[in-house]
């Protein structure tokens, strides 16, 4: 493991997670993580079964573990009519084919915290995203409570655009998420003036007033509310918490 008192910094690269990492990728998540995932979940990241997915490694190592993860990031494509922000993107309704990114979990090793490697992972998925053309952005959920992550991606400049209230159903417990969205190719949020005029025009043309959420304020910080049905119970099988 890494001594922080070192003066020598590892060297890190980044590479997809193989099935090679199938025994440490379970160790960290069940290290990093309040809940317990599925074998099938880490069965899907590490072949590639409908999740992209980037490790890190610390190839500056000197045993046979330099090529072992210390990091990681796992997504899944997700059609933007279908996800939770698709009002967000009404605005750009002739468009029926719109993608997003949904992170499902990022960690790094304790070890090599403070090392700029989370940052770098969750680039990787950002430069993924913009190269799909029909990709409009990466989004994720963070459990209320985790105040570390929340600045870390108001840090990496992903937008507060929701709070769901009792998302998360945990060991008998409920817990809001907070919900982060970073627009790639031209998406953005419908209270910047082009997209709110389009989001008008499309309702006009549409007749679909009646279907659409009405929100008090208009700021990408805002809390604005989703329907109260909309939650996540989270037990050992829930694949999608990011927290």
């Amino acid at each position: 493991m890494l001594d922080p008192r070192s003066e020598i910094y590892p060297t890190i690269e980044y590479r997809p997670i193989q099935p090679s990492d199938l025994e440490a990728l379970e160790k960290i998540h069940l290290a990093l993580f309040p809940i317990r995932y599925e074998r099938e979940f880490f069965l899907n990241v590490v072949n590639g079964h409908g999740i992209v997915s980037w490790g890190a490694v610390d190839t500056s190592r000197s045993d046979d573990r330099r090529d072992e993860i210390i990091g990681f990031v796992t997504t899944r494509m997700i059609a933007a009519k279908d996800s939770e922000i698709e009002d967000l993107f009404r605005y750009n309704s002739s468009r029926k084919d719109l993608t997003l990114v949904y992170i499902l979990t990022l960690g790094v090793v304790d070890s090599y915290r403070n090392l700029g490697i989370a940052s770098s992972l969750v680039r990787e998925v950002v430069k993924y995203a913009a190269s799909i053309s029909n990709c409009r952005g990466v989004y994720l959920h963070v459990i209320s409570y985790n105040q570390p992550a929340i600045s870390f991606y108001k840090k990496m400049l992903f937008k507060l655009v929701r709070r769901l209230p009792m998302f998360y159903y945990i060991r008998g417990q409920h817990y809001d998420s907070y919900l982060f969205v970073y627009y790639v190719n031209g998406g953005r949020s419908p209270c910047s003036p082009l997209a709110f005029v389009k989001m008008l025009v499309a309702k006009f043309w549409t007749k679909e007033d009646h279907c659409n959420p009405r929100w008090t304020r208009c700021q990408e910080s805002n809390t604005l509310l989703a329907p109260q049905s909309n939650k996540r119970i989270i037990s050992g099988d829930n694949t999608r918490c990011h927290v």
